[in-house]
C-alpha cells in the first residue's frame, strides 16, 4: 500500500517587526489590502484618511512596522505570509475611541482587535480564528487585560469579504471572546479577558 500523503501545514504567527515589513508588503500587495488602506482606516479620522489613500498609508504602516510599534499579527502558512490580523491599545485607533458605537473604555490595558486581511488562497481555513488567539497571547504577553473587538453579524445572510474585515463575530466566539454589548443590530461589541489562556472552541 501507497504511504498516505502528509497534507498537514506549518503554520505560524509572528509579529509585525521591522525584518518581516516585506512579508507585509507581499501580503497586502498593490492595492494595500483593500483601496490603499493600508490597515490605516481605524488610526485615521476621515478626511486624513482619504487624503492617504495609497502609497501615504503604506509609508504610514511602514514606519509603524520599521519604528518598533508592532501594529499586527502575520499569519504564515509554510513559511509564505497567507493572514494579517491588527491590534494595538484601544487608545491607537481614533475611530474606535470616537465611535457612536462603541463609546470608549477607560481602562488603558483594553486592547482592540481592528481588522483581519486573509490572501484569497488561504480563505476559508479557519486562519482568522488562529491568529486572532495569537493576538489575544500577544497583547497579554504586552500587559493587556482584555481584548475588544468589534465584528459584524450578518445572521444567516452571505456577506463579501470586503465587508467584514473587522472579522465574524462567529470568529470571535470561536476564540474564546464574549458578546458584552450589542450597539447596533448587526455590530456586536466582544471581548476577551487576558487574566489565562482559553481554549478556542473547534
Amino acid at each position: 500500500m501507497a504511504a498516505k500523503r502528509a497534507t498537514s501545514k506549518r503554520i505560524e504567527f509572528h509579529p509585525a517587526t521591522a525584518e518581516r515589513w516585506a512579508d507585509v508588503e507581499q501580503l497586502f500587495g498593490p492595492r494595500g489590502a483593500c483601496a490603499g488602506c493600508w490597515c490605516q482606516w481605524p488610526r485615521l479620522r476621515g478626511p486624513e484618511f482619504s487624503r492617504g489613500k495609497g502609497a501615504p498609508n503604506k509609508r504610514a504602516l511602514r514606519r509603524q512596522v520599521t519604528s518598533g510599534t508592532e501594529p499586527g499579527i502575520i499569519a504564515y502558512v509554510d513559511g509564505a505570509p497567507a493572514a494579517w490580523c491588527a491590534l494595538a491599545p484601544r487608545e491607537s485607533y481614533p475611530r474606535i475611541t470616537n465611535s457612536r458605537l462603541f463609546a470608549a473604555d477607560p481602562d488603558p490595558a483594553t486592547w482592540s482587535v481592528v481588522c483581519f486581511f486573509v490572501a484569497r488562497p488561504y480563505r476559508g481555513q479557519r486562519l482568522t480564528v488562529r491568529i486572532l488567539d495569537a493576538a489575544a497571547a500577544y497583547a497579554k504577553a504586552h500587559g493587556a487585560r482584555q481584548l475588544e473587538g468589534y465584528p459584524v453579524d450578518p445572521g444567516k445572510r452571505r456577506v463579501a469579504d470586503a465587508f467584514v474585515w473587522t472579522g465574524l463575530a462567529s470568529t470571535f466566539a470561536a476564540a474564546g471572546f464574549e458578546e458584552v454589548a450589542r450597539p447596533s443590530p448587526t455590530r456586536p461589541l466582544m471581548r476577551r479577558t487576558l487574566g489565562r489562556k482559553r481554549a478556542t472552541r473547534g
